[in-house]
C-alpha cells in the first residue's frame, strides 16, 4: 500500500446535479440545522473507482453546503470482513479527500457495530409494538413464503407469536441458545405487498462467528436494511445518499425510521445511478475472484480498478476527484467510456510531473566526433506547463541510447526520426547524422554511428537550425538501468461480462510488460508519491518494490489514446 501523503489543489467548481439541487433547496429553506451526509462502506473488500464517485459526491456536498460528511463502517456481517479492510478504506477515503484542503477535514470514523446496543433496544421496542416477531423458518422456506412479485406471500407460521414469546425467543437468540439459521426476527408488514422488500422482511439473524470489532460480544446481527437507517438516524444524518438499486429499499427505510421513533432531523434518503465503466469490472466479489485466482498480485495491482491500484498505478486523487465531478450524477444508468477516466488522468498528470528521459527499448547510438571520455551537461526542463518545476543537468557523452523506435533503416515517406544520412535534434543536446549501420550475424542493427552538429546545442553558433525531428535519449555511461512495468487495460473487450459470459475468457494477455530500461541518473532518487513524464513515451510512477540502486516504475498511462487507434483499425 502506497504511503503517498494527501495533497494538492483544491477540487474544481462543483457542478450542478438533481441531488445538489434538492440540497440547495434544503438549505434555502432552512430544513436542517446542518448538513450530513455519510459514506458507509461494508469492509469486505478494497474500495474501487465505484466508490471514489460516491465518496466524492457525498463529502463534496459536505464540503459545497458546509457540512460533514460522517464515514461509516457497515460491519454488520461479520463472516465476510476483516480490519484489513476496515485500514485500506480509512486510508483511501482519507488519501482521496485530502487534497480539498479548503473545506474537508479528516472524517470522524464510526461503525454501525458502536449501535449495536441501542439496534437491539430498537428491536425489542419492535416487538412490544407487535411488529416484529421471531420466525423459525429457514432461509430457503422465508424466500419460498416470501412469494414472487406478481404473487403475494404467505404469512409465517409463527407470524401471530404473542408479544410475551417474541420477546423471550429474541433473548434466547442473544443469549446464544439457538444454532446459525434457526431463528431470525421480522419485522411484520405487509406480506401482499407489491414491494418484496417489504414482505415482512428479515431484521436480525444468528452468526456465531467473531466481529472485527466486537469480538465475541454478540451472536446475533442486524441485516443491513435494519441497522443502516437506524445508524443514519442516530448520527442525524439528513440526506442518506445511495446508489439505484437502494430505491426500492427506500419503503423499509421509511418504515423501519419511522416505526423505531421521532427524529430530528429525519434522516431521507436519494438515489443515484451507480458507476458503470468499460473495460472495468466493479463487482467486489469478481475483483476478490481475480485476487484468489492470483490472475492479478493483489487488491493494489496496477490494472485493478480499486483505489489502492490505481495510487500504485500513479493516479492522483485530483485526477479521480475531477472524473468524478466531470461524469456527473444522474438517475440514468449508463455505461461511462474509461477513456473518459483516462482523459482526467492524463489532464492532471500534464500539469504536474515532471519530464525525465527514459529509453525503454534501447539501440546504441555512438557520436564519432565526441570526444570518447568528455562529459557535457544539458540543461533540461522539469514541466514546460510550470515555470516553478526549473530546470535540471543532464549528462551527455560519446555513446548514447536511444529507442528501437526512434531509427528505420528503410524509412518510409514523411519519416523524420533518425535514418541513414539523415539528421535528428536529439533534445536538449545536439544535431545528429547517421553515418553507418553496423549490424549484427542475423541482420539486426546493434549499432548507429553519427555525427554531432557541436555547434547546435542551446547557446551554440548553429542552435537554432531546424530539423523535422526531435528524439529522446539517455547517456549510456550514466544510464541507470530500471525495471519498467508497462501496465496495460486488463480486458480486450469494453463489457467483460456483457451476455453472461465469463470475464476471464477475455482477459488482456498484455496487461503486463516487464522490462529493462535505461533512465536518466536524477531518477536513481525518487520520492514514493513522485509522477513522472518520461518524455515522448507516457507517465510513470515509482512502485513501492523499488529498492536503492534498483529503481521500478509503473506505467500510469500512455501519453494518447492507443486503444483508440486500435478500435479504428478494428
Amino acid at each position: 500500500m502506497s504511503n503517498e501523503t494527501p495533497a494538492g489543489p483544491s477540487a474544481p467548481a462543483a457542478p450542478s446535479d438533481f441531488i445538489r439541487d434538492i440540497v440547495a433547496q434544503h438549505v434555502a429553506e432552512g430544513r436542517y440545522p446542518k448538513i450530513l451526509t455519510r459514506f458507509p462502506p461494508e469492509p469486505n473488500g478494497y474500495l474501487h473507482i465505484g466508490h471514489a464517485k460516491s465518496i466524492c459526491l457525498n463529502f463534496g456536498i459536505a464540503r459545497e453546503f458546509g457540512g460533514a460528511c460522517n464515514l461509516r463502517m457497515d460491519d454488520t456481517n461479520p463472516t465476510k470482513e476483516d480490519i484489513e479492510y476496515v485500514e485500506s478504506i480509512i486510508f483511501d477515503v482519507n488519501w482521496l479527500i485530502g487534497g480539498w484542503a479548503d473545506g474537508v477535514k479528516t472524517p470522524k470514523l464510526f461503525h454501525a457495530s458502536d449501535y449495536f446496543e441501542q439496534l437491539y433496544g430498537f428491536a425489542v421496542a419492535l416487538i412490544k409494538k407487535g411488529v416484529a416477531f421471531v420466525c423459525d423458518l429457514t432461509g430457503e422456506q422465508v424466500a419460498e413464503y416470501r412469494g414472487a412479485p406478481t404473487e403475494p406471500g404467505r404469512p409465517s407460521p409463527n407470524r401471530d407469536r404473542s408479544v410475551e414469546e417474541n420477546l423471550d425467543l429474541f433473548a434466547r437468540m442473544r443469549a446464544g441458545e439457538f444454532a446459525d439459521g434457526t431463528k431470525t426476527l421480522r419485522a411484520k408488514i405487509d406480506m401482499t405487498s407489491p414491494n418484496i422488500h417489504m414482505r415482512d422482511p428479515v431484521l436480525y439473524r444468528i452468526r456465531h462467528t467473531e466481529h472485527q470489532a466486537t469480538g465475541n460480544t454478540w451472536c446475533i446481527y442486524p441485516m443491513y436494511d435494519y441497522a443502516h437507517c437506524l445508524s443514519d438516524a442516530i448520527e442525524g444524518i439528513s440526506h442518506s445518499i445511495c446508489t439505484l438499486e437502494f430505491e426500492v429499499h427506500r419503503p423499509l427505510y421509511d418504515w423501519l425510521v419511522d416505526e423505531v421513533g421521532l427524529w430530528n432531523p429525519r434522516p431521507r434518503q436519494y438515489e443515484f445511478a451507480r458507476l458503470s465503466l468499460t473495460y472495468t469490472l466493479m463487482s467486489k466479489r469478481k475483483l476478490l475472484q481475480l485476487v484468489e485466482d492470483k490472475i492479478v498480485t493483489g487488491w493494489d495491482d496496477p490494472r485493478m480498478p480499486t483505489i489502492c491500484g490505481m495510487r500504485r498505478r500513479g493516479v492522483t486523487a485530483q485526477a479521480l476527484r475531477n472524473f468524478a465531478y466531470h461524469i456527473g450524477v444522474t438517475k440514468y444508468m449508463s455505461l461511462t467510456d474509461v477513456a473518459v477516466l483516462e482523459h482526467a488522468i492524463r489532464e492532471d498528470l500534464n500539469k504536474i510531473a515532471l519530464r525525465r528521459m527514459a529509453v525503454l527499448r534501447p539501440l546504441k547510438v555512438v557520436i564519432t566526433n565526441f570526444p570518447e571520455r568528455k562529459t557535457e551537461l544539458c540543461a533540461a526542463t522539469n514541466n514546460p506547463n510550470d515555470e516553478t518545476a526549473g530546470t535540471r543537468e543532464v549528462p551527455f557523452s560519446r555513446d548514447l541510447w536511444i529507442e528501437q523506435d526512434d531509427f528505420i533503416e528503410v524509412p518510409a515517406p514523411k519519416y523524420f526520426r533518425l535514418k541513414p544520412g539523415g539528421e535528428v535534434r536529439l533534445k536538449y543536446a545536439f544535431i545528429i547524422k547517421c553515418d553507418e549501420i553496423v549490424k549484427d550475424a542475423d541482420g539486426r542493427v546493434i549499432e548507429i554511428r553519427c555525427t554531432a552538429d557541436l555547434d547546435s546545442k542551446t547557446g551554440g553558433p548553429t542552435a537554432g537550425r531546424k530539423v523535422k525531428g526531435t528524439i529522446h535519449w539517455v547517456s549510456a555511461a550514466h544510464a541507470l538501468d530500471a525495471e519498467v512495468r508497462l501496465y496495460d487495460r486488463l480486458f480486450t473487450e469494453a463489457e467483460p461480462e456483457k451476455d453472461g459470459r465469463d470475464f476471464k475468457t477475455v482477459m488482456n494477455p498484455r496487461s503486463l510488460e516487464v522490462i529493462t530500461a535505461k533512465v536518466e541518473p536524477s531518477l536513481r532518487e525518487s520520492s514514493a508519491d513522485a509522477r513522472y513524464q518520461f518524455e515522448r513515451l507516457a507517465y510513470f510512477t515509482p512502485d513501492p518494490d523499488s529498492k536503492p540502486n534498483g529503481p521500478i516504475f509503473n506505467r500510469t498511462i500512455t501519453l494518447k489514446d492507443a486503444w483508440a487507434k486500435e478500435i479504428q483499425r478494428g
